[in-house]
C-alpha cells in the first residue's frame, strides 16, 4: 500500500491532532460532532441532517462492511468532513459494491485517519461541538486555526433549503392504500417513506418552501415534519407552517429537526445541547407506556419545555412524551387538544435499533382516528 499523505485536524480552540489523509485530498471545514454508533456508516455519511458537521467515529473500526447501492439514506454523502482510527484495509460483505475510501474520494469527502478518536471524543464531551478543519493540503495548524474561525458557526444556520428536494416526488403505499401523507422534506431519510409505505401510506414528499396549499392539494390525510439540519430557531417558515396545519386540525408528526419546528410552533424555545446526541445506543423513556427504548439520535438543538407539568398553548394542552434517560432532554411532545405529536430521536432508524418503529403505527392510528 502507497504511502499515505499527512493530514491535521485543528479545533477552533486550537486543539490539533495529526493523522492521515483519508478519502479525498483537500480542506474542509464544519462543526466537529461524534457519533457512537458502531454499526450504520453509510447511513451515517448519507443523513441531510449532518449537513456542514465533520462527524468522529468513536467505533475504532470503520469500513469493514464496505458500501452498497441499498443502505444510502439519501442521494449522498453529506458530512462535511469525516474522522476515524482505524479504517478497514480491505470491506467484505456479501452486499457490497465498493469500499468506502473510495466512496468518500469519488465524492470528494475529506476525511483524516489514525485520529486517537477517544481523546478527540472525550475533548468535544467536555469542551462542547465547535468548528473544526480537515486539512491534508495545508501542515501549518495556525494557519489552519485561522480558516477555522471564520467558518460559520451551527447557530444561526438556516441549512434546510439546502438538503430539501428541489421538486415534489411520491412515494407509494406498499400493498393495500390507506392514507396520503404530505412530508415536508427539510432532510428527509429515505427510511421514513418507507416505514410510511409499510402501513399503507403514499407519501408526497414536498420541498421546504411548500406553502399549506401545496402540502394539502396532495389530498393528504396527514402531515409529516421530517428530520434535517441547522438551527430551528431560524426555521420560520417551517414553525408557521406547523401552526397553520394545527389550526386545521390535520394530523401532524414530526421528528428530530421537525420536533423542534413543532415545539416552537407551541410556544417552545429551542437551545443548542453541548455536544448533541448522535448514536443509535440513547435510552428513551415512554412516558405514556413506561417503556424504555433504545434509540438512534442525531440532534445538536433541543425543545425547551418542562418536563413535569401539562402546558397551556395557543393549541391547547400539550405533555412532554418522551425523555432522554441519560440527561433529562425533551425527546418527544404530545398534544392534547389537537391531533399532533412528535419524538426528537430516529423511529426510521436505519441500520437500527427498531425499538420505536411503533411510533408509525401510532402516527397511522391518529390518522385513522381523525377520518373516524
Amino acid at each position: 500500500m502507497s504511502k499515505r499523505r499527512q493530514a491535521i485536524l485543528v479545533l477552533e480552540d486550537g486543539r490539533v491532532f495529526h493523522g492521515e489523509a483519508y478519502g479525498s485530498v483537500g480542506e474542509t471545514f464544519g462543526e466537529a460532532v461524534f457519533t457512537t454508533g458502531m454499526t450504520g456508516y453509510q447511513e451515517t455519511l448519507t443523513d441531510p441532517s449532518y449537513h456542514r458537521q465533520v462527524v468522529v467515529q468513536t467505533a475504532p473500526h470503520i469500513g469493514n462492511t464496505g458500501v452498497n447501492h441499498e443502505d444510502d439514506e439519501s442521494s449522498r454523502i453529506w458530512v462535511a468532513g469525516y474522522v476515524v482510527r482505524d479504517p478497514a484495509r480491505v470491506g467484505s460483505n456479501w452486499r457490497a459494491t465498493g469500499g468506502l475510501e473510495d466512496r468518500l474520494a469519488a465524492e470528494g469527502v475529506v476525511g483524516i485517519s489514525g485520529v486517537d478518536t477517544r481523546a478527540l471524543t472525550r475533548h468535544l464531551r467536555e469542551r462542547g461541538a465547535m468548528r473544526v478543519g480537515v486539512s491534508s493540503v495545508e501542515d501549518d495548524p495556525q494557519a489552519l486555526l485561522r480558516r477555522v474561525r471564520e467558518a460559520p458557526p451551527m447557530v444561526g444556520a438556516d441549512l434546510s433549503a439546502e438538503v430539501s428536494t428541489p421538486e415534489p416526488y411520491t412515494v407509494a403505499a406498499e400493498g393495500e392504500h390507506r392514507f396520503t401523507v404530505a412530508a415536508l422534506d427539510l432532510g428527509i431519510k429515505r427510511n421514513v417513506p418507507r416505514r410510511l409505505a409499510a402501513r399503507g401510506v403514499t407519501t408526497h414528499v414536498m420541498p421546504a418552501a411548500s406553502t399549506i396549499d401545496d402540502l394539502l392539494t396532495t389530498g393528504a390525510d396527514a402531515v409529516f415534519f421530517s428530520p434535517g439540519p441547522g438551527d430551528p430557531a431560524t426555521a420560520d417558515h417551517a414553525v408557521g407552517l406547523a401552526r397553520e396545519v394545527m389550526r386545521r386540525q390535520v394530523p401532524l408528526f414530526g421528528i428530530c429537526f421537525g420536533s423542534q419546528i413543532l415545539g416552537r410552533a407551541l410556544g417552545f424555545g429551542t437551545y443548542k445541547l453541548g455536544y448533541g446526541h448522535r448514536g443509535i445506543n440513547q435510552p428513551v423513556l415512554d412516558r405514556a407506556t413506561g417503556k424504555v427504548e433504545v434509540t438512534s439520535h442525531n440532534h445538536g438543538f433541543a425543545v425547551d419545555a418542562p418536563l413535569n407539568q401539562v402546558i397551556d398553548t395557543d393549541f391547547g394542552a400539550v405533555e412532554v412524551s418522551h425523555v432522554c434517560l441519560n440527561d433529562n432532554v425533551v425527546e418527544g411532545l404530545r398534544a392534547k387538544d389537537v391531533p399532533a405529536f412528535t419524538v426528537q430521536y430516529h423511529p426510521e432508524a436505519a441500520a437500527g435499533p427498531h425499538d420505536a418503529d411503533y411510533l408509525f403505527d401510532r402516527f397511522a392510528e391518529l390518522i385513522e382516528k381523525k377520518g373516524r
